[in-house]
């Protein structure tokens, strides 16, 4: 298999724009209520530990993947039931986010086409774009990445006249406790899902793999901090809460003369480049770790048949918005605290020992 390779810039834009993906059209942290801006920056803060062990694991074992770290440290048969815990956790993960961009898409554009479709055609863009493989995908990130910020920039700024303060008063009315909750829902829900990235990033071009890491979760935390403190400012926290996608409801109340929709539609475009990255890179993990497990050469020929099978499962994987919405409040955070937090910790820990063995 030929050797693909990001440059740091590559890596940054991937990062982002997966943070950013479906974080943007849902509430993160909204358990904090109109303190959530306070959540979201102690998540950043408590993550950047959490995101430089992730980092570590590929800086001390260079040229290799989780996969691969994973059979070093632990031996062939742990190394690959882990191996297989972390392929899970990517393509579960990739059918969530996908069922989350196929219920936008039906809520706030097209009503009457089956959700199937809808999921079935976004898909195949990540599964073509995969097929390319990550140098590929990292080059169009590096494009994509400009616009999806500008975007969200641009949006901020048209909606400042509607921005009341107000709606961020009194701060801590109701305690620390939803604070708490609300950060550690952001912690789990984007950011520590960068674990996704060590699954594959074994081939940048500079040796500054924390810088990339880093980079990426305050690029992404800041586009989610505007975004997120614009939804409160705007709508306030109450309508925010009662809304399945806030960001969307935000972006229509842009009023300039007739051309309000064409600032949904570059919204909207926003949305889906980061849903793109972010199922293409939870199906390449998939894909990668498939691949090692059962030792083949090439993860590229898995990408069709474990596509389609995400496209298949994300159909079924909740009854309805409120499922969805229950699931990712109750459900996930406990469930990828684990594979996200836990493990990665673990995991250096083992993985530091296994260094000073080896330098021995």
């Amino acid at each position: 298999m030929q050797k693909e390779t990001l440059t740091d810039k590559q890596g940054i834009s991937l990062i982002v724009l997966f943070i950013m993906g479906s974080s943007l059209i849902l509430t993160t942290a909204g358990a904090a209520g109109k303190d959530l801006w306070i959540a979201i920056i102690l998540s950043i803060l408590i993550a950047i530990p959490i995101v430089l062990v992730q980092a570590r694991l590929l800086v001390l074992f260079p040229e290799k993947d989780l996969y691969d770290i994973l059979e070093l440290v632990f031996g062939k048969y742990i190394g690959k039931g882990i191996s297989l815990l972390f392929t899970w956790f990517s393509f579960f993960l990739g059918i969530l986010v996908l069922r989350v961009f196929g219920d936008f898409i039906s809520v706030t554009s097209l009503l009457n086409t089956p959700k199937v479709i809808i999921m079935f055609f976004l898909c195949m863009m990540c599964i073509w774009g995969v097929k390319t493989g990550i140098e590929t995908l990292g080059k169009w990130a590096e494009i994509f990445v400009i616009g999806a910020v500008a975007s969200i920039l641009l949006i901020t700024l048209l909606l400042f006249t509607k921005m009341n303060i107000n709606n961020l008063r009194p701060v801590l009315y109701d305690g620390a406790s939803p604070i708490i909750k609300g950060t550690f829902h952001a912690l789990i829900f984007p950011f520590t899902q960068t674990i996704i990235f060590t699954t594959f990033f074994s081939s940048l071009k500079n040796k500054s793999i924390n810088k990339v890491f880093i980079l990426g979760l305050l690029i992404g935390g800041a586009v989610l901090f505007i975004s997120s403190i614009t939804d409160i400012l705007v709508l306030g926290s109450n309508a925010s809460e009662r809304m399945y996608f806030p960001s969307h409801a935000t972006v229509i109340l842009v009023e300039i003369g007739t051309i309000a929709a064409n600032f949904e539609i570059l919204i909207t475009s926003a949305f889906l480049v980061g849903g793109f990255i972010k199922v293409s890179m939870c199906l390449l993990g998939a894909c990668n770790g498939v691949a090692k497990i059962f030792g083949f050469d090439d993860y590229k020929f898995l990408v069709v048949p474990i596509g389609l099978l995400i496209i298949s499962f994300s159909h079924y994987v909740h009854h309805n918005i409120m499922d969805k919405v229950d699931f990712a409040l109750y459900i996930y955070p406990p469930y990828a605290f684990p594979f996200q937090v836990l493990l990665p910790i673990i995991i250096w820990i083992f993985a530091e020992r296994k260094k000073k063995q080896l330098s021995n």
